[in-house]
């Protein structure tokens, strides 16, 4: 079963906007809405508590968005079935389905869906289904300026993931991130819905 999800590298991410606005261009969402939303997680004192005054506080970006997750609640709730969920393990809304109750948007435990005023439906990060069905990348992971955004299929595992093009070819995320562990490989919280997308983050405390 396929199930495509991004793995982000927080220790790389510098915080550029790059993949909030890029998405916001392909995909034109309208002014003071997101499909991807950036967030500075700090600053925080090192997870080795060393004193603030020898420069070791740190911060990190968090990009949060749609996680496609496994076991949907927004889908459950859905009275049309406008919100639902592909072989590819992506969850879509059928616009034509919608009837903007916005049950949806409070079913989501990441308040990652607004509803559109001038259209009257439901709307999120559909993870670029329009490029990925032609073998592209999300504009989110082309454009991602830091190379911190990488995406594929969970069930190939996220160390097969694929980057922003470097030259003729794209980065791997095994072959182009720091070594990490299994504890460096962080979700945001699960409340049964079991979210898709990953972040990983070294050396510091999560606080997704």
């Amino acid at each position: 079963m396929t199930q495509y999800a991004i793995v982000t590298d927080l220790n790389r991410c510098v915080g550029c906007l790059a993949c909030s606005t890029a998405c916001k261009a392909v995909n034109g969402v309208p002014v003071g809405s997101f499909w991807c939303k950036t967030l500075r997680i700090g600053p925080n004192a090192s997870i080795e508590g060393v004193n603030k005054a020898d420069g070791s506080d740190y911060l990190y970006f968090l990009t949060v968005q749609c996680q496609h997750c496994e076991n949907p609640a927004c889908v459950q709730v859905c009275p049309t079935e406008a919100s639902h969920k592909l072989a590819d393990g992506t969850v879509q809304i059928d616009k034509e389905k919608c009837i903007g109750c916005q049950f949806c948007a409070m079913a989501c435990p990441y308040g990652v869906r607004y509803l559109n005023e001038e259209e009257r439906v439901v709307e999120k990060c559909t993870l670029c289904e329009q490029r990925i069905a032609q073998g592209e990348l999300p504009q989110c992971v082309a454009q991602c300026g830091g190379i911190a955004r990488f995406f594929g299929d969970v069930e190939q595992g996220i160390a097969n993931f694929d980057g922003p093009q470097l030259g003729e070819s794209r980065t791997k995320l095994k072959d182009f991130v720091e070594p990490y562990t299994d504890a460096d490989v962080h979700q945001l919280p699960d409340v049964g819905n079991a979210p898709s997308f990953a972040y990983i983050l070294r050396n510091h405390t999560w606080q997704g």
